[in-house]
């Protein structure tokens, strides 16, 4: 179940990324909430996460979860460029992402 809340904090963490992103600043008040909401809801779930995953794992495939998720979420609704070398990468970092997973004791 630790992987599962690990997941779900990745994918709050892509929230708030975006969330500040739209934010302006804070300036923008429904997307500073949102961006508050999502980043307690993420590190809250990080930590239950880290009660039986390793910190150095749960931090590591967090965080990837969450460049990738933020990454794809530019390039798909930001406008961010979209190149080989970008979608490269991002495959290699998801795939770093699985693999410790898979080399993680399961909890």
């Amino acid at each position: 179940m630790a992987w599962v809340y690990l997941l779900v904090a990745g994918i709050f963490e892509v929230g708030f990324a975006t969330s500040l992103k739209l934010s302006e600043n804070f300036s923008n008040w429904p997307y500073t909430l949102g961006f508050f909401v999502c980043a307690g809801i993420s590190f809250g779930l990080l930590v239950v996460a880290t009660k039986h995953i390793p910190l150095g794992t749960a931090y590591a495939v967090w965080t990837g979860i969450g460049a990738f998720g933020t990454a794809l979420v530019g390039m798909l609704f930001l406008g961010d460029p979209i190149t080989v070398g970008r979608i490269v990468f991002l495959v290699l970092l998801i795939g770093s992402v699985i693999g410790l997973k898979l080399v993680s004791p399961n909890p």
